[in-house]
């Protein structure tokens, strides 16, 4: 089962403290959403509000059409996974994911045959008869998105559901989590502060800061194309170069550039935008120090026009950089954000 979701102008308020901010967000049926952002951003609030834990100071919560906002936790359509998996020591794995099924009055029989199911759709089709504790990390979290999955929710809500494995299984895990979720097709909506993590697993990333919405838009409009400088800079590493827009080209340290812009404006660049070729000629740049990361080279640059400026670029592994040399830097894509609108 799947349904749509929408967020109609939700405030969150405890006591004096704003929490969330007029959010408007409009979710597709069976879309994965990422809800991204620092520590205290507003995202679990949200997916709390989302799940029925929390009441909003004002706002609605539609889902499928009917207004949820102020039904309990246990009569939506929704179910919520959480970082800890919350298993249930005691029982085997097939009783701990036809848990839900068990509440909701169905028969061992057909709770258990569904269990089974879900546990094959994990990667765990003849583990039934163990228990919690008996498992890695990574297969509790399997077992806990199966017990998820059971009571077929409209919506599954994933509170940092990765966050406590190693970084070689979470990576695994983002990959099956994917994969689960196109399988069965029902709408997802993750929080994370992971952004690598939010660009793998998502259809549209939802980047949070201060109780708003910042930016929306499938990862790579938000890498490419942030709307604001914050989302630029939350979503990865990025040079950032203010200059004053003319409207005959924009005023920077390293001299005037042929960009349209008016006012004070943030001209923004990915380190592997910057190389030896490109659209945009940024000057001449000394090497000042190099490292080589496997995937790429990363490497300081000092502008000749402005020595106290550092841009960061990531050359190809193939590159022989070499400390003191100067050469002319190009930027093959950019971002201009007026500052002053």
């Amino acid at each position: 089962m799947t349904a749509a979701l929408s967020i109609q102008s939700i405030d969150m308020t405890f006591g004096e403290v704003w929490a969330l901010h007029a959010v408007d967000l409009e979710i597709e049926a069976g879309e994965f959403i990422v809800l991204l952002g620092p520590s205290g951003c507003g995202k679990t609030t949200l997916l709390s509000i989302l799940g029925g834990f929390l009441q909003p100071t004002s706002g609605k919560v539609m889902i499928g059409g009917r207004d949820m906002t102020h039904v309990q936790p246990k009569d939506r359509p929704t179910t919520t996974m959480f970082q800890d998996y919350a298993l249930f020591p005691h029982m085997s794995l097939i009783d701990n994911v036809g848990f839900g099924l068990r509440m909701r009055g169905v028969g061992k029989k057909a709770r258990h045959r569904r269990a089974g199911e879900l546990l094959a759709l994990v990667g765990l089709p003849d583990a039934g008869h163990r228990r919690p504790h008996e498992l890695s990390g990574g297969q509790r979290q399997r077992v806990a998105l199966a017990r998820a999955l059971a009571v077929d929710p409209d919506v599954l809500l994933l509170d940092e559901p990765l966050g406590a494995l190693d970084l070689k299984l979470r990576r695994q895990m983002q990959d099956e989590l994917k994969a689960i979720q196109r399988r069965v097709g029902t709408t997802f909506i993750h929080v994370t502060h992971d952004q690598e993590e939010a660009m793998a697993l998502a259809d549209r990333i939802v980047v949070m800061n201060a109780g708003r919405i910042e930016d929306v838009g499938a990862p790579q409009h938000i890498y490419l194309q942030p709307r604001t400088l914050f989302s630029a800079a939350f979503m990865g590493e990025i040079n950032r170069i203010d200059g004053q827009g003319t409207g005959e080209g924009l005023d920077t340290p390293l001299g005037r550039l042929p960009l349209a812009a008016n006012g004070k404006t943030a001209l923004l660049i990915r380190p592997e935008a910057i190389g030896g070729s490109g659209d945009l000629a940024l000057g001449p740049a000394k090497l000042v120090d190099a490292a080589f990361f496997g995937t790429h080279h990363r490497c300081h640059y000092a502008p000749v026009a402005a020595p106290e400026l550092r841009i960061v670029a990531h050359l190809p592994q193939s590159a022989t950089p070499i400390e003191g040399s100067v050469t002319e830097l190009y930027a093959d894509h950019h971002v201009l954000i007026v500052e002053d609108r």
